[in-house]
C-alpha cells in the first residue's frame, strides 16, 4: 500500500524542529560543560571561603561585638551563625540533591581539611542550609539561606528549548506558506491549461529555483498555445486546400460520364498527386520531424548537388518539372568540410530554393555558404518582389501565403517554410528572412559553430 505524500508544512515542521532541538541540545551541553559548571564551582568556592572566613572572624571577635557582626552578616550576605553544632540539629527535610550544594560541600571540605555535610532546616523565614565549621573547641554552625541561591539555570535552559521549538514551528509555517503559495498558483494555472483555458502569467517571485520553474512554465504554456493554434490552422488549411481539388475531381468525373477524355483523366491524376503531396507535408509536420545524425560533407559539393537537383525538379511557369530561365549560382568556401544533418538540411534548403524559383522566375538564384564569427551559415537569395518586413516572421506559420488566391500554380501549399522552421527547431538551427540589398529576399539558416568532428556534433 502506497503511503500518502507528506505535505511541505509537515516536512518542514519535522525537519526544522529536529534541527533546532539538536542545535539547542548541543548548545546546552557545551554551555553546561564550559560555562555553567565552571561558574558553579567558582561561586561555590567563593561562598565556602566567605562562610569559613565569617566563622573564623566571629571566633576572634570579643563576645560583646559578636551580635552586631551576626546582624551585619545576615543583612549583607544572608549568612547566619549559631553555636550549636549542625549534627545535633533535627532537620525537618533532607537536603535536596543539588549540583551547587554538592560543589559547596566539596569546597567547604577542602577548606576545612575534613569532610563536612550540609543539613537542610525549614524555618518560618525559609529554608537554611547549615554546616559545622571547626573553629575553637566546639565548632561553629554557619548557615546560608536558600534565597541566596536565586539563579535557576535549568529553568532558563528549558525555556530556551521551548522558545527554540516554537521558533522552529513558526519558521516552518512561514517557509511552507512562502513555498506553497507560488506552487498553488502554478497548480491552478496548470489545471486551467488542462481544461483548455488561456494560461495566465504568474508573478515570478519566491526562491530562485521556483522562479526558474515558473519561467519554464510560461515557456511551456506559450508552446502549448502555439501548438494548439498550429493544430487549428493545420486542420483548417487542410480542409480548405482539399476542397478545391476535390471539387475539380468531382466535376471531371461528371464530365467523364458524358464524354471520356484523356485531358480530364490527366487533370484528375494531377489533383491526386497534389492531394498526396499536401497530405505528406501535413503528416510530416503533424507527427514532428526527427533529429537526424550528422555526417561529414564537403560544403561546396553539397550545395552543388542541391542546386543541380533543385534546378531540374523546380516547377517553371510553363511546364511542371522544368526550370525555365532560372540559374542557380553556388558560392561556398573551397575545401570546407562540416558535419551536418545532410537530409534535413537538403530538405530545408530545397524548400527555400523552391520558393525562390516559384516567386522569382527568370532571375538568378544564389545558394551560398559562409563562415561568420565561427558559425556556418547557408542561405538562398533571389531578386524577386520580396516580402513586406512586417510579414518576415509571419510567413513561417503553417498555411500562411502572401498570395491570397491559394492557387497551387501561384502559391504552393503554404507548408514549405513551416517545415523549414520545424527542421531548424529540432536540429538547433536558426532560420530567418531578410530583405536583400537592391531588391529581393534572403533566407538564412545558421547551423551554429562549425563542427568538423562528427562525434562532437552528435554530442
Amino acid at each position: 500500500m502506497t503511503r500518502p505524500p507528506v505535505s511541505l508544512l509537515r516536512q518542514h515542521l519535522w525537519s526544522l524542529s529536529v534541527a533546532f532541538l539538536i542545535v539547542e541540545g548541543v548548545t546546552v551541553a557545551l554551555f553546561v560543560l564550559w560555562v555553567l559548571r565552571p561558574l558553579e564551582h567558582s561561586a561555590a568556592d567563593d561562598l565556602a571561603a566567605l562562610m569559613v572566613l565569617s566563622a573564623q572572624t566571629w571566633a576572634e571577635l570579643p563576645p560583646p561585638t559578636r551580635p552586631a557582626f551576626e546582624e551585619e552578616l545576615l543583612r549583607s550576605h544572608a549568612l547566619a551563625l549559631r553555636t550549636d553544632a549542625p549534627d545535633r540539629l533535627a532537620p525537618s527535610a533532607p537536603l535536596a540533591a543539588s549540583a551547587f550544594f554538592v560543589a559547596l560541600e566539596q569546597a567547604l571540605s577542602k577548606r576545612c581539611g575534613q569532610p563536612v555535610q550540609l543539613v537542610a532546616e525549614h524555618l518560618e523565614s525559609g529554608t537554611w542550609y547549615w554546616v559545622r565549621i571547626p573553629v575553637g573547641e566546639a565548632g561553629l554552625a554557619v548557615g546560608v539561606s536558600h534565597h541566596r541561591i536565586t539563579t535557576r539555570p535549568w529553568t532558563a535552559l528549558a525555556l530556551a528549548m521551548l522558545c527554540a521549538l516554537a521558533s522552529a514551528v513558526a519558521t516552518a509555517v512561514w517557509l511552507s506558506a512562502w513555498l506553497t503559495r507560488p506552487l498553488a498558483r502554478l497548480e491552478a494555472a496548470t489545471a486551467d491549461i488542462g481544461q483548455g483555458k488561456a494560461p495566465v502569467l504568474l508573478p515570478e517571485d519566491g526562491p530562485r529555483e521556483m522562479v526558474a520553474v515558473i519561467r519554464r512554465f510560461h515557456a511551456m504554456s506559450t508552446q502549448v498555445q502555439e501548438l494548439l493554434a498550429a493544430r487549428t490552422t493545420l486542420f483548417a488549411g487542410v480542409s480548405h486546400d482539399l476542397r478545391t481539388p476535390l471539387a475539380r475531381m468531382r466535376l471531371a468525373l461528371e464530365m467523364l460520364r458524358e464524354q471520356p477524355a484523356p485531358a480530364l483523366i490527366d487533370r484528375i491524376d494531377r489533383d491526386i498527386e497534389h492531394i498526396d503531396a499536401l497530405l505528406q507535408n501535413v503528416l510530416a509536420l503533424a507527427r514532428g520531424l526527427t533529429n537526424e545524425p550528422a555526417v561529414r560533407v564537403d560544403v561546396a559539393e553539397f550545395l552543388a548537388d542541391l542546386a543541380r537537383d533543385a534546378g531540374f525538379a523546380a516547377p517553371g511557369p510553363s511546364q511542371p518539372g522544368r526550370n525555365d530561365g532560372c540559374h542557380i549560382r553556388v558560392q561556398a568556401p573551397s575545401a570546407l568540410h562540416a558535419c551536418i544533418a545532410r537530409t534535413a538540411l537538403s530538405r530545408a534548403l530545397g524548400n527555400l530554393v523552391h520558393n525562390a524559383l516559384r516567386y522569382a522566375p527568370g532571375s538568378p538564384i544564389d545558394l551560398e555558404a559562409r563562415l561568420q564569427e565561427g558559425h556556418l551559415r547557408m542561405g538562398v537569395a533571389d531578386r524577386g518582389p520580396g516580402i513586406d518586413p512586417a510579414l518576415l516572421d509571419t510567413v513561417f506559420a503553417p498555411f500562411f501565403r502572401i498570395e491570397a488566391s491559394r492557387s497551387a500554380a501561384t502559391g504552393g501549399s503554404g507548408l514549405g517554410l513551416a517545415i523549414v522552421r520545424e527542421l531548424a527547431r529540432i536540429h538547433g538551427w536558426t532560420v530567418w528572412l531578410e530583405a536583400r540589398p537592391q531588391g529581393g529576399l534572403q533566407a538564412w539558416i545558421d547551423l551554429g559553430p562549425l563542427q568538423q568532428d562528427c562525434a562532437d556534433a552528435q554530442s
